[in-house]
């Protein structure tokens, strides 16, 4: 509930101020640039930190007939006002060791003006002054919130800076310059929110004045200024304005303001008649105004643009964040009600909702009747059989914001029947309590007396599509649910796409409804047989992938034509030469294994990466190949023609084709039927079998393999599988 406080706080008083930040930010980075050019004009004077005014003030005296006063910018440059010997004006920037003038103010031009007037009031005086002093107070509440957040999420103010695990792009560089930039933007906001109230004199005034100095009637003996002890004290660097006095009057004198204070100085003996404080509101004010604007130090300035720039990435990835928290959408062909599988899914920044959606689309494409939401819309499920749980950690332990209330449910609403449970927990290594959250969940569903555990707790770490294919392959084991297990197909759509052009191309089959393409890949692409095709058809995140072959450093896919089908259409409307984006998948756990007999069965377009296996097949050839078709087209009489070529080079012992839509009505079962004994004797002697094609030819197959092992060999298939002898990619 904190967590949700601070985030919702965190967002409202973002959206409330975004606008006037985002204006405050642009001009604030002109304006930080402005002082550092300011700076850029050789008018400071050497040792300028080290001269007095008792050096000073007499060489200019004696250089200039009058002086009326000299002033001090928060550049260090000193400004002179006077008359020279002929009786001309002189205003310019001088060097006090010589007396030279340096070179002449000039106004800020129109374009700064314009910044200025905008980042002060946004044109509308009063009341623009008002609503920037609203978004700095604004803006003072949202560092203290994201601090919060920080703190939250890391579990201490000690852990402040401890790593933070990349998620994505915004997500990982907001919190990082958050952290960084964290006294910067205070510094902006509490300087911006204060120099808006004294502009509304919201503090008390101080109304101290100088005393009344009582004047002598005699005009004393001159001094010399420089041995008055007052100017011997004072460095410039500390002052900001001396005026002169108008006469060798008694009733004029020496006003000398600091940097603290205001000094009046008897202009014969040096002695000080009067001597005011300025009070602290101003101190605090003219301090607020150097630290806003910067113009007292360079690096400081060039930290306040930086700090500007970030306030502009922080509104866009802190928008960003929350849009990608909310476009998960959750889309049920089914009501709960009515949800033989529920799948619940716990995440903060919506990563998990990918893993849980490709499972549910899956199950209802094999007509399961599933239901998707958040943890927290736990509730009874009157004919539910399976519950799976997919929940990520926030931050060391926490529950991610839409599954904080679930632990409470899962004890107010009991189920009413048996019911089997899974519990997948998505964490980072990185973090001491790695998964902490799913632990707990697996704890609190292990000792319900309705819930039956159907797999052990099964963590992902750092997102892992592959660590996340063991649970989906010992939950499909578990339950007879054949569930795809490439791991490309449950890792996100990725940028960065490469250009990739069709060589060559096949007509559609009319018999079996494939083509060939021959794809080229950019230059010194690496790649192998096995591998995938990633494409995105829609230009959005809907992926679809194609195991491949290579052949002659090219992709070369058979695709099976689906009308309306998102993927197989669009790559069917390709031609020869046609440009289209892409990527490739490495697919390990489907890799040709070296130094080991291989015995490949396929059906329809898994052919694919085994015809690009056998022509990489070097030091030990493919023992056997087993394939299906409905009929024979001209497609597979091409692969009759290779695959004779390749038993003539002897990359291939053999093959077999069975075409069940024949006169024969031959199936692939029928031919590993046949051979059984090799495969047997194959498995025995750590041969690998490979199998490419269809979901459910895998699992006819696997069926088939598992009595053939239990009679021949009296060992169930999973002995062999968890050896790596049976690999599988199909879809």
């Amino acid at each position: 509930m904190t967590l949700s406080i601070w985030r919702y706080a965190h967002l409202a008083l973002a959206i409330i101020s975004s606008v006037f930040l985002v204006i405050a930010s642009i001009t604030g980075v002109i304006l930080a640039i402005d002082a550092i050019q300011e700076k850029m004009p050789p008018y400071r004077v050497a040792n300028f930190e080290e001269i007095t005014l008792a050096q000073s003030l007499p060489l200019l005296k004696k250089k200039y007939a009058e002086i009326s006063e000299i002033s001090i910018d928060h550049n260090g440059f000193i400004l002179l006002k006077a008359f020279d010997e002929e009786g001309n004006d002189v205003e310019g920037y001088v060097n006090v060791s010589t007396g030279e003038i340096l070179g002449k103010p000039v106004e800020k031009s129109a374009f700064i003006q314009w910044n200025i007037a905008l980042h002060r009031s946004l044109f509308l005086k009063e009341t623009g002054r008002l609503m920037i002093g609203i978004a700095s107070f604004l803006l003072v509440l949202i560092a203290m919130s994201g601090f919060a957040l920080i703190v939250q999420r890391q579990r201490s103010i000690s852990r402040f800076f401890k790593k933070i695990i990349r998620e994505y792009f915004a997500q990982y560089y907001h919190v990082i310059t958050g952290r960084l930039m964290l006294i910067p933007v205070l510094v902006i906001a509490l300087t911006g929110a204060y120099l808006s109230m004294a502009r509304f004199q919201l503090f008390p005034a101080d109304t101290a004045k100088h005393k009344e100095i009582v004047v002598s009637e005699t005009i004393p003996e001159q001094k010399s200024i420089g041995e008055f002890d007052v100017f011997k004290a004072t460095k410039l660097e500390s002052v900001k304005k001396v005026e002169f006095p108008f006469a060798d009057d008694p009733e004029e004198f020496y006003t000398l303001k600091l940097a603290d204070k205001e000094l009046i100085v008897n202009q014969f003996n040096g002695k000080i008649e009067s001597e005011v404080k300025y009070p602290k509101t101003l101190l605090l004010e003219n301090l607020s105004l150097d630290l806003h604007t910067g113009r007292t130090n360079v690096i400081w300035a060039i930290i306040l643009a930086i700090a500007c720039l970030n306030i502009l990435f922080f509104i866009y990835s802190g928008f960003t964040i929350t849009l990608k928290r909310r476009a998960t959408k959750v889309k049920n062909k089914h009501k709960a009600k009515d949800a033989t599988y529920v799948l619940l899914v716990g995440s903060e920044n919506g990563s998990t909702f990918r893993f849980a959606n490709a499972i549910h689309e899956q199950l209802n494409a094999q007509g399961k009747v599933s239901y998707l939401a958040q943890l927290n819309h736990y509730q009874v499920f009157p004919k539910a059989q399976h519950l799976l749980v997919f929940a990520s950690t926030y931050g060391l332990g926490d529950p991610p914001s839409n599954g904080s209330k679930l632990l409470q449910l899962i004890d107010k609403y009991p189920q009413r029947h048996k019911m089997g449970f899974s519990v997948i927990g998505f964490g980072s290594h990185a973090y001491p309590d790695f998964c902490e959250f799913a632990k707990q969940i697996q704890e609190k569903l292990s000792v319900q007396e309705w819930a039956v555990a159907i797999t052990e707790l099964f963590t992902v770490d750092d997102k892992s599509a592959l660590q996340f294919t063991t649970w989906v392959k010992a939950w499909s084991q578990k339950t007879d649910i054949m569930l795809a297990t490439t791991p490309a197909l449950y890792a996100k759509k990725p940028k960065g796409l490469q250009k990739m052009m069709i060589l060559d191309r096949t007509e559609i089959s009319e018999s079996e409804q494939t083509f060939m393409l021959t794809i080229r890949v950019p230059a010194r692409t690496k790649f192998t047989s096995g591998d995938l095709l990633a494409i995105y058809p829609a230009d959005d995140n809907r992926e679809r992938l194609y195991s491949m072959a290579k052949c002659n450093g090219n992709v070369q896919l058979v695709v099976k034509f689906h009308p309306s089908g998102l993927g197989s259409e669009y790559l069917n409307n390709l031609k020869v030469g046609s440009v289209f984006k892409a990527r490739l998948v490495t697919n390990a756990s489907f890799h040709q294994p070296k130094y080991k007999a291989v015995a490949m069965i396929a059906n329809g377009t898994g052919i694919a990466p085994f015809l690009g296996m056998i022509v990489q097949s070097k030091k030990t050839p493919v023992d056997n190949l087993y394939v299906g078709f409905r009929n024979e087209s001209e497609l597979i009489k091409k692969h009759k023609i290779f695959l004779d070529t390749q038993v003539q080079q002897q990359k291939l012992s053999a093959y077999q084709i069975a075409f069940s839509r024949a006169q024969d009505h031959c199936y692939v079962m029928d031919l590993i039927r046949k051979d059984a004994q090799y495969l047997a004797q194959l498995l025995s002697e750590d041969g690998v079998i490979m199998i490419c094609g269809s979901l459910l030819m895998q699992q006819d197959v696997e069926k088939l393999l598992g009595d053939i092992c239990e009679e021949l060999n009296g060992k169930p298939l999973m002995y062999y599988k968890d050896k790596k002898q049976l690999l599988a990619d199909c879809y």
